[in-house]
């Protein structure tokens, strides 16, 4: 019996002092009156990187606001820039050509003819800029400017080649027999005292 039982003491005895030597902390006493101290964030975190986070989740889309004091983030999230602003068409703000359309002597407009005005720098090419003009009587003033281009892209810029004709068919893109017209070529934006003489049937 004293053979058996003397391996269960020793072995006892040894649990017991390793059960000693791993619990040994150096524990002081739980005081409840003890005043909770903040810890020490700079043992934690290296110096700016408190500052790297905030700034990196204020930049991702719904992260923390911008300390006071910050300037605002742009609009659309980090990296976004503002819109470009639109240019102006070149040529927009150009002076118009003006003048007078004259009809030929002992002419007369056929019956509801439409008087179609145009502007162009080159034959073959679109006009810069056309007026239609019902009910025209003759002398009459006209003028023809950067609100008239038929292509807002196209630049009113000369010279042009100023065309006016009555059209019987009331359609811009035919020759009609009985069409009156007539051209004056090499004026410039902002010219005035234009003459024109309807004096050409066609």
């Amino acid at each position: 019996m004293a053979r058996r039982t003397a391996p269960i003491a020793i072995a006892l005895l040894l649990a017991a002092a390793l059960v000693g030597l791993g619990c040994h902390r150096n524990v002081e006493p739980y005081d409840p009156e003890e005043e909770v101290a903040q810890p020490d964030l700079s043992r934690i975190f290296p110096p700016g990187a408190e500052r790297a986070a905030r700034a990196e989740a204020a930049a991702a889309p719904g992260g923390m606001p911008a300390p006071p004091g910050a300037p605002p983030a742009p609009p659309g999230g980090r990296g976004t820039a503002p819109p470009p602003a639109v240019a102006a068409a070149p040529g927009s703000d150009a002076p118009p050509v003006a003048g007078t359309l004259i009809l030929g002597s002992g002419l007369r407009p056929p019956p509801g003819a439409i008087l179609f005005l145009s502007a162009r720098t080159q034959q073959g090419m679109p006009p810069t800029a056309v007026k239609r003009i019902t009910g025209a009587s003759f002398p009459m003033d006209f003028e023809l400017g950067p609100g008239d281009r038929m292509i807002e892209s196209f630049p009113f810029a000369g010279p042009f080649e100023i065309t006016a004709r009555l059209d019987a068919d009331g359609n811009a893109m035919t020759r009609s027999p009985g069409d009156i017209q007539g051209s004056s070529s090499g004026h410039m934006p902002g010219e005035s005292g234009i003459q024109i003489v309807l004096d050409e049937v066609l």
